[in-house]
């Protein structure tokens, strides 16, 4: 065991066997820390906080930090539980529950970049990656190998399904099914996160499955009770069976799709279109005597609202 002279370390704190504690770091009464864990310089452990065995928690992070709730007393917060084999760099913050009988957890070999954020109630599956500067608001849960990219933030209650992919800068207000990826500009859902589960192993016969529950969830067009019926009906095992119920138990309703924005092109033929069938003044084709012609991107409808994306939001082809 090593305690740097710098360092605070309360008689009643519990440390296991080889702990290193580096200058200025603070750990309060009661807080324990497991077998093999290193806390860089200025890491303040909290009472009411359990930290595993091998962690490595880096500069400047804050684990056990008090619920930031209005009028909640100390007395009243319950504990932070952090897993084993976690990476906590410099700046995290980690909360304990708002509940005397319950705690925050964080499960086993995540990775939690730097100035991250997991409120009061969360509960972090094992080998969750959370990227810099991602902010999750209470009683969120994160399925395994889940990964919330740089700035992305997590309504409180919201849930994020195992391996589904979080775009940069995403705000999520409904829950996020499992397997699925979220794009950061629209926060929307845009297919099977593919990439990340081939690299887990998955074989080609969990994707065809995960691909059917997809198309009737996102594709099906039935209502909302049809769709989860069907899914129950049809998955009874395996994956299938992991989306049916994540699916069928949310209580905030599921994350949409994004809607295919048209290409350049296909904003030009529906400009041409427009011209032809209608005299408005916004869809009006211009020849110049020195030019070809030049068709306006912007179709308006009978109520002269425009019926394409804003350019920003259209695709190039």
């Amino acid at each position: 065991m090593y305690i740097h002279r710098l360092a605070l370390v309360a008689p009643s704190a519990k440390l296991g066997q080889d702990v290193q504690i580096g200058p200025f770091c603070v750990v309060e009464e009661d807080a324990c820390i497991g077998d093999g864990t290193i806390l860089e310089a200025r890491v303040t452990i909290k009472r009411g906080v359990i930290v595993g065995k091998n962690n490595h928690i880096f500069e400047g992070a804050t684990l056990g930090g008090l619920p930031q709730c209005v009028g909640l007393a100390e007395e009243d917060c319950g504990a932070a539980i952090i897993g084993d084999g976690n990476i906590i760099r410099e700046n995290v913050t980690i909360h304990r529950s708002m509940h005397a009988d319950s705690a925050t957890t964080l499960g086993d070999d995540c990775m939690i970049m730097a100035n991250a954020h997991i409120a009061h109630d969360c509960h972090i599956g094992d080998e969750v990656i959370m990227a810099n500067n991602a902010m999750l608001a209470g009683h969120v849960s994160v399925g395994k190998r889940a990964f919330i990219s740089g700035a992305a933030g997590a309504h409180q209650f919201v849930r994020i399904g195992a391996f589904a992919m979080v775009g940069g800068q995403a705000h999520l207000v409904k829950d996020v099914p499992p397997f699925v990826t979220v794009d950061g500009l629209s926060s929307q859902v845009v297919g099977l996160n593919l990439v990340g589960l081939r690299r887990a192993g998955f074989s080609s016969s969990d994707i065809k499955t995960l691909k059917g529950v997809y198309r009737v969830l996102y594709k099906s067009g039935l209502n909302w009770r049809e769709t989860v019926e069907k899914i129950e009906k049809e998955y009874t095992e395996g994956v299938g069976l992991e989306m049916a119920r994540f699916i069928s138990s949310t209580t905030r309703g599921i994350t949409t799709e994004r809607s295919i924005l048209p290409t350049v092109m296909e904003a030009r033929e529906a400009a041409r279109a427009a011209n032809s069938t209608n005299a408005s003044h916004d869809a009006v084709a211009q020849r110049d005597d020195d030019g070809p012609e030049t068709i306006p991107l912007r179709v308006v409808d009978d109520e002269g609202a425009s019926l394409l994306p804003p350019p920003s939001k259209r695709r190039v082809g």
